[in-house]
């Protein structure tokens, strides 16, 4: 049971990537506890609620909320509410938003305590099923559209430890393109719609895994983290 004090807490709560099924017991009884949850997409987080029967206050937290959405979560925090945040799918924080949102409390109400409830993450799913050295890793997070894009494919290019990235359907060609012009002797594997229906996983020098996406268009669909070799 969640514990009451003068500040309310905050937690972070993870949540599946893909299969409801992985979400752990603790955070679902955290998501019946608190007095209301904040979602990336209210939409996405109310199918995961209504799936467990959890009937709870929701609203949006995204990369384009303004700063009223932070001050409301303050004051509740300080009026003694317990918030939980969840994304649409993983880690909140990584790579995404949640991570202002830690700061400026940690910041402003540092007696507040913020809980991690953890559980699944893209990240670490495809680093465990890659085959593919993970005593050191860099994590890219999602790459710049445009400016500095370049800039970090060369740098995976000399780089002497596992690079890692999360990719979007728009952008996959032209990554396998960068990484066959940059990279082309490093062994890339990739991740795709891990813990769904359609989940593979496709590893080969640049070059093989492009031709894959090539001759099978229907796999650029979904979402993916790419792992490329040190060597």
């Amino acid at each position: 049971m969640i514990e009451f004090g003068k500040k309310g807490k905050l937690f972070i709560v993870a949540t599946p990537i893909g299969n409801f099924e992985d979400i752990t017991l603790r955070a679902l009884r955290v998501l019946g506890e608190v007095d209301m949850i904040f979602c990336e997409d209210t939409r996405e987080g109310k199918k995961l609620l209504n799936h467990y029967k959890i009937d709870k206050l929701t609203d949006s937290f995204h990369a384009q909320s303004n700063q009223g959405k932070t001050e409301k979560i303050i004051e509740l925090l300080e009026a003694g509410k317990n918030v939980a945040l969840i994304s649409d799918a993983g880690t909140p924080g990584i790579s995404d938003p949640g991570v202002a949102l830690v700061h400026e409390a940690r910041v402003r109400l540092p007696e507040a305590e913020i809980i991690s409830i953890p559980g699944p993450s893209a990240l670490t799913a495809a680093l465990s099923i890659s085959g593919i050295p993970t005593d050191e890793f860099i994590f890219y997070g999602f790459l710049p559209h445009k400016k500095g894009r370049q800039t970090i494919f060369k740098e995976i290019a000399e780089l002497k430890r596992t690079a890692v990235f999360y990719e979007s359907p728009h952008r996959i060609i032209k990554t396998l393109e960068s990484l066959r012009k940059h990279a082309p002797d490093k062994k890339i594997t990739i991740a795709r719609e891990l813990t769904k229906i359609h989940e593979e996983i496709l590893a080969g020098s640049a070059e093989d895994v492009l031709a894959i996406f090539q001759n099978n268009p229907e796999k650029s669909r979904g979402e993916f983290v790419v792992i490329i070799s040190a060597e």
